[in-house]
């Protein structure tokens, strides 16, 4: 597993996990053209291309570039790094017929084609053996009342609000989010002063 320290967006769950497998960042996804729709995750995006820059890895095919385009259009450039998949005709495995233009799509491109995209995109490999920085845990939530306790499920959403990240956002998410933007000690001070 590669670490790589900007944060990545690629179109639909299957090519987060295909990514997953082979990177060790913070991957999202669009949803397809749902970006278009959602503020709140559009806004999300941005914060995180502030705090660490973010890679838009969609697929070469046209709505690939359209949400790449639309996502270049919404988040200042100069946060963003673009890495690009050849064409490479042919199916996913999981699918019964190849996608309108025939192209694999991030999902199935092999781990070398990825990565070989990402350093081209400039991607800031980490070196493999530091330690990850310990974040927020899960046990953390719990002590400040947003997990797993009487009326958390009402804290988070507040707190979501109050950080303007999308509302149905699960517990998972929410964490990974609060750990790419903020540090334990921000948290705490968020939830005294939001009297939640």
């Amino acid at each position: 597993m590669i670490r790589i320290r900007e944060a990545i967006v690629v179109e639909g769950r299957y090519d987060k996990n295909t990514l997953s497998q082979i990177v060790d960042a913070p991957i999202f996804e669009t949803s397809g053209f749902g970006v278009f729709k959602d503020r709140q995750q559009l806004e999300l995006l941005r914060k995180v291309a502030r705090q660490r820059g973010l890679i838009i890895l969609t697929d070469s095919d046209g709505a690939g570039f359209v949400i790449r385009n639309h996502l270049k259009s919404a988040i200042d450039p100069k946060l963003l790094k673009h890495a690009y998949i050849p064409d490479v005709f042919g199916k996913e495995r999981r699918k019964a017929t190849a996608g309108k233009e025939g192209k694999l799509g991030v999902e199935g491109m092999c781990p070398e084609v990825l990565l070989e995209a990402l350093r081209r995109a400039g991607a800031t490999f980490a070196d493999g053996d530091a330690p990850s920085p310990q974040g927020i845990t899960k046990q953390d939530l719990a002590e400040l009342g947003l997990s797993g306790g009487k009326d958390s499920s009402e804290k988070r959403k507040k707190l979501l609000k109050m950080l303007d990240l999308p509302e149905r956002m699960s517990a998972n998410a929410m964490l990974q989010a609060l750990n790419l933007l903020y540090t334990l000690e921000d948290l705490r001070k968020l939830v005294q002063s939001g009297d939640l």
